[in-house]
């Protein structure tokens, strides 16, 4: 009778033994001196976009004068392009021409001044006569700002840069009988803002006091602070 001899057990590979033996035989990732560099040059990249979006306006300075140029001061028109149907609260719309850079409608925010709205334009050329402007002023709502060239007469024979034609000395302007082209003859009153008095002078009756002409849109505490030397009621 012949004995068979019993077979010899092998013991299975565990599956974590299994794993590492595998894990094992990948290749280690490395580090290439490449790569790294590539990084540092697209971390620098990224820093330097951040420090240009997050810098302020420039000043700088144009036909003597400086100029602080806003960044949020786009052209609202272009050439052949359709004027915006009205200005949102605290935005100025501004028509400069004459001798600046890039004359058009600009939007401006409120509270801006004349220099602010040349800036916009692209800044004075050389010939703009500086001294036929005043650049310090505030611009209103829907007006044109004119900049002329040395020796030129402004359109309207009046200074381009002043109120047009701000009152003098005691003659004042009644906003309860001056047309609305006489009203643009107050500081801070443009062409826009004046047929607002006008419209609201019509529908409501006149003004009682100065301190009404708040009741009109687009005339806040500076403009009737600006009011009481140039008008009366």
């Amino acid at each position: 009778m012949t004995i068979e001899p019993e077979p010899t057990s092998h013991p299975v590979p565990s599956r974590r033994s299994s794993t590492r033996r595998v894990l094992g035989e990948l290749p280690r990732p490395e580090f290439r001196a490449g790569a790294v560099v590539v990084l540092v040059i697209a971390a620098l990249v990224v820093a330097i976009l951040v420090s240009l979006f997050t810098s302020g306006g420039a000043v700088r300075t144009i036909g003597g004068v400086e100029l602080s140029a806003d960044a949020s001061a786009v052209p609202a028109v272009t050439p052949g392009s359709t004027a915006p149907a009205g200005s949102a609260a605290g935005e100025l719309f501004i028509h400069v021409l004459g001798a600046v850079a890039a004359p058009g409608v600009y939007r401006l925010p409120d509270g801006s001044r004349a220099f602010d709205a040349v800036a916009s334009a692209g800044g004075l050329l050389p010939e703009a006569d500086t001294s036929a402007v005043n650049l310090a002023r505030f611009v209103n709502d829907g007006e044109q700002l004119y900049v002329p060239v040395v020796g030129e007469v402004p359109p309207g024979g009046g200074a381009s840069g002043s109120a047009a034609g701000s009152p003098s000395g005691s003659q004042l302007v009644n906003v309860n009988t001056a047309s609305a082209a006489e009203l643009t003859a107050l500081p801070r009153i443009g062409e826009a803002l004046a047929a607002r008095i006008v419209a609201w002078r019509e529908a409501n009756g006149p003004f009682a006091t100065l301190d009404d002409l708040s009741a009109v849109e687009g005339i806040g505490a500076k403009t009737l602070e600006g009011l009481r030397a140039a008008a009366t009621v």
